[in-house]
Parts: structure tokens; sequence; C-alpha cells
């Protein structure tokens, strides 16, 4: 169950939400290196992202294709955002929902994540894993945003 993307979603038909960023697009390379007799994987994202009217353009690597999107938006993002250094993805799962369809298959990406105190659960669904992995993502740090915001408010006294 992807509680957190279903509360993001209820607060989105509700008019309570908060855009942190506007993606303005990404891309993703891919390696697959041979070095010394073993197959070493890289993969290179950049993303461009406009947060608080003010755009901004990353790089960054990983071991794969989700690690380097996952780490270019949250160093796009870090600057205006510092809290979301606390938060981790501890879980990564995909399921192809309809098999008959082979490589154009719609695929749910499923990631658990959590800011040391709590974890919660986004979900991102596409024919493209990248973007289905993208939606989860971001729908896991808009929700540990979110966290951190109603963790900030003060309480209201009587």
């Amino acid at each position: 169950m992807a509680e957190a993307s279903f509360e993001l979603l209820m607060r989105q038909a509700l008019g309570q939400t908060k855009s942190f960023f506007q993606l303005q697009g990404f891309q993703v390379h891919c390696d697959m290196l041979y070095g010394e007799g073993m197959p070493y994987s890289n993969a290179l994202a950049t993303i461009k992202l406009t947060v608080n009217g003010e755009d901004r353009l990353e790089v960054a690597e990983g071991n794969g294709p989700v690690s380097a999107l996952d780490s270019a938006l949250r160093k796009a993002l870090v600057n205006f955002y510092p809290e979301i250094a606390q938060f981790h993805l501890t879980d990564y799962k995909v399921r192809i929902l309809d098999g008959g369809a082979g490589t154009s298959a719609n695929t749910r990406v499923l990631i658990e994540s959590s800011n040391g105190h709590k974890r919660w659960t986004t979900v991102g669904v596409s024919a493209n894993i990248l973007e289905a992995s993208y939606q989860a993502v971001v729908e896991g740090i808009e929700y540990g945003l979110l966290l951190q915001s109603t963790i900030k408010k003060p309480a209201k006294s009587l």
C-alpha cells in the first residue's frame, strides 16, 4: 500500500498541496564498462527544475539509472530544502502490471523512504520504468517535506 501517494493524491483533490518544484525535464545515460575483466555499470542523470522561480540544472552519477536520477534530484533541491538530506530510499520494488505486453508493459514502482524516524511508501506507474521510478521518488521527497512542515508548525494554544 502506498499510503503516502494516497495522502498526496487526496490533498491534491482537496486543493491542499504545495508545489515544491516544477520539472523541466531529465535525461539518463547508462554505460556498461569493462575493465580488468569485470563489467561495471555506471549511470549519469541530468535534471532541470524550477524551484522558487529559480532554474536549476544538476548532474549526478549512480550505480544505476534510478540511483543517478535520485541523486541529481536531491542535488538540485538540497539548497532549497536541506531537510531532504535526512530522507533515504530504503526499498525499491518493481512489478510488471500487464505481462502480456512484453517490454511495452506498464510498470509499477513502489518505493519506501525514511527520515530516520518514520517510513512511508510511494508509487509510480508508467510504461517507462524511469518515469515510474521518477514519480515514486518525487512523491517520496514531497511527502517527506510535507511531514517536516507539519512537524515544524507550532501547536495552537487554547
